[in-house]
């Protein structure tokens, strides 16, 4: 059976990790700041399975059940954000949030 080193995993996080913070630093558009964080928990996933699968442990598998849930929850305030912000101002642009204060 072919095994893939855990090293090749965790640089494969690191990355995927790297290519999230740079949406959300970069982009002003909140769908594309969503995808981003996206993109960041499940690296974080994959770093927890690649660790879990270094030592033999279900650990890592369980800790990734937990990253879907907080992503799921993320999501739908996320999205709900989305329609307030489009509702509202008529834009998705980050920048005009300012105008959803109380």
């Amino acid at each position: 059976m072919l095994t893939i080193p855990v090293s090749h995993g965790l640089l494969l996080a690191g990355i995927l990790f790297l290519l999230g913070f740079v949406c959300v630093l970069v982009r002003r558009n909140i769908i594309f700041i969503l995808l981003g964080l996206e993109i960041m928990f499940n690296a974080a996933g994959l770093a927890f399975v690649a660790a879990g699968a270094r030592w033999g442990q279900p650990d890592g598998q369980i800790m990734f059940l937990f990253i879907l849930t907080t992503a799921a929850a993320e999501v739908s305030i996320g999205l709900a954000l989305v329609f307030q912000l489009v509702h509202r101002l008529h834009t998705l642009d980050i920048d005009q949030a300012d105008g959803m204060k109380g």
